[in-house]
């Protein structure tokens, strides 16, 4: 028989909660959001009073000397400062346990802070998800966490009689028969039942703190029912959620900020920040690792030449991870990196095809900041142009890790900011080549995705090169600024070709009419007033000049102006649109579209290198 790392270790939900409420067992969710609804917590506790299964816990000791760790710290007043256990597997289930049995607060998915309340009917032993119906009803116990703790204060007698009296009040208003004798022992028995799930067997497995972090990922995905991976990011969160409880604060607390519009918080318009982005982030800056099974270790403080874990070296790496976070979470830093991105034309979420691309670019910012001490003009210039280059490339797309592993590898022999200025400009030319924008653009364009990062990045150029809407003299990008338009779009993705004109002439499959290159963005009036009209119909009626009486006639409340045949052919140059394109067979104008969108994309670039 080979190496035994785990055991069985028999246990109940009461010492189970107990041991999350005192800090003997970590338990991360309790700082990050909940993903549960409360109807599965209900099923949850229904299922424990009839003796169903509701599967396992999986414990990882910690290595620490966890008996030199007890004293009573923080507003919980938790008796252990570090852990003996983390939760590896089972934390959604323990969570809702914990949270439901004694009103622990939970996070929602905007990390504010949130109840679970779960009701009770102690003559029926039924559950249910609180609701002010729940609340008035007398005949319910609103909050199963009121039974919990009140045997915790050693006033459940009390809590039983209080019950009865408002039960048999709520009766007397209805005027219904008062509670028989009958039904007041089932209720002393049906609560005795709730409490005596503190009672109900969990099977709980714990891991050695001799088992290095493949053995506990193999173990997970193998005892795991639905095949679930247990990531390196879980791993991390736990760690710091477990040892580091104020950063994990910190770190949520930026989360959550970024959500919401407001002053001097990290809110903004590309990315709803993640936990897991800000690791990324951290251990990117700090550890110059893009692979977080390095990172992890390393937290757990694990020497990776001895393979032996020592509290010295988890302090350490901790610290060097909290330093790269202090700069991660730096606003200045933060919204200075995401003004340069807007300046390379991405302004919007909506443009936004991967959070990598967010997120290295970002380490490779502070990275140039701080280690090779570029000044504002270079670092904004070097930012812009990597930005624009790695996003519509799908650099961090695919093998991320991967690239950005190796990225960190070639920084190893770059040591002033000259080298790197040069470096990020010998990157960018491997990939913006003049096959890139003669051969491969284009054909990248030829597609119909609906998430597509050429797309994304000649929309892009169209905001560097301030290009104005089509027939509109307001530029593209006002129409995707925040709030511009309430809750309806300010902007549409029109079908320069409609999609029911393209039908009529033949062209049935969706492959064909949704074309990027058929795509342009119209403001809402104008896509409603095009409609499915031909394109030589609504092309021949902008191409008229100013003041053409049946134009005035036709369309005597809009409010834009007809362009004339010099304003017209302009804005077809500045759209990409072939000259007379409207008289175009399809498929040619969608082959000679792609190569002007390309061209596009490319003066965008040389834009960004001035």
């Amino acid at each position: 028989m080979g190496k035994e790392l785990f055991k069985n270790i028999p246990s109940k939900v009461g010492d189970l909660v107990k041991d999350v409420r005192n800090g003997r067992i970590g338990l991360p969710d309790l700082q990050r959001p909940f993903v549960w609804r409360d109807n599965k917590v209900r099923e949850l506790f229904d299922s424990m009073l009839k003796g169903y299964p509701i599967g396992y816990i999986m414990l990882w000791e910690s290595p620490v000397d966890y008996e030199s760790k007890k004293s009573a710290i923080g507003d919980n007043s938790k008796t252990y400062e570090e852990p003996k256990e983390l939760v590896i597997d089972g934390q959604q289930r323990l969570t809702a346990l914990v949270a439901a049995m004694f009103a622990v607060k939970v996070k929602d998915k905007n990390f504010a802070d949130r109840e679970i309340k779960i009701s009770y009917n102690p003559l029926t032993r039924e559950f249910a998800v609180w609701s002010q119906a729940y609340e008035k009803d007398t005949e319910w116990i609103s909050r199963i966490s009121d039974v919990f703790l009140a045997k915790e204060d050693n006033s459940i007698s009390s809590l039983r009689r209080h019950f009865i009296k408002e039960a048999n009040e709520g009766r007397g208003k209805k005027e219904l028969p008062l509670l028989t004798d009958e039904e007041e022992d089932r209720i002393e028995d049906n609560i005795n039942a709730l409490l005596n799930l503190s009672d109900y067997s969990l099977p709980t497995l714990e891991i050695s703190y001799t088992a290095d972090e493949e053995d506990v990922a193999d173990i997970f995905v193998r005892v795991n029912s639905g095949g679930q991976s247990l990531t390196e990011n879980n791993f991390i969160q736990t760690l710091i959620s477990v040892y580091e409880n104020e950063t994990s604060n910190k770190i949520n607390a930026f989360a959550a900020a970024s959500r919401v519009p407001a002053a001097n918080t990290s809110y903004n318009t590309l990315l709803a920040i993640e936990p897991s982005h800000l690791i990324r982030m951290a251990v990117g800056v700090g550890f110059k690792r893009a692979r977080l099974r390095y990172a992890y270790m390393l937290l757990r403080g694990k020497n990776l030449e001895t393979g032996k874990f020592s509290d010295e070296v988890r302090h350490e790496n901790l610290q060097i991870f909290k330093d790269a976070l202090d700069k991660v979470m730096n606003l200045n830093n933060w919204h200075s990196f995401i003004n340069i991105v807007a300046e390379a034309g991405y302004i919007s979420d909506k443009l936004i095809a991967s959070s990598n691309a967010i997120v290295f670019s970002y380490v490779l910012y502070l990275i140039a900041k701080y280690d090779y001490k570029l000044d504002a003009a270079q670092l904004k210039k070097c930012t812009s142009k990597w930005f624009f280059m790695s996003t519509i490339t799908y650099f961090y797309t695919g093998s991320t890790e991967s690239e950005v592993e190796k990225q960190f590898a070639d920084l190893r022999d770059v040591h002033t900011a000259a080298e790197f200025i040069a470096y990020i400009d010998r990157v960018i030319e491997t990939h913006f080549t003049d096959d890139y924008f003669s051969l491969t653009l284009p054909n990248e364009l030829n597609s119909a995705a609906a998430i597509s990062p050429a797309w994304y990045g000649y929309v892009a150029a169209q905001i560097v090169l301030n290009t104005p809407m089509l027939f509109s003299n307001t530029p593209v990008s006002k129409y995707f600024i925040l709030g511009s338009s309430g809750t309806k779009n300010a902007i549409d993705k029109h079908h320069i070709f409609p999609k029911n004109y393209l039908t009529g002439i033949g062209f049935t499959s969706d492959r064909d009419r949704n074309q990027i290159a058929n795509f342009t963005y119209l403001d809402y009036a104008t896509n409603i007033e095009i409609s499915d009209r031909a394109p030589q119909d609504y092309v021949a009626h902008y191409r008229q000049k100013l003041g053409e009486e049946g134009y005035r006639k036709a369309y005597v409340s809009h409010y834009r102006q007809k362009l004339g045949e010099e304003g017209y052919r302009k804005t077809c140059k500045e759209h990409a649109l072939p000259d007379n394109f409207e008289n175009m067979d399809y498929m040619e104008f969608l082959s000679q579209r792609r190569i002007l969108m390309a061209q596009t994309v490319r003066k965008a670039y040389q834009r960004l290198c001035e």
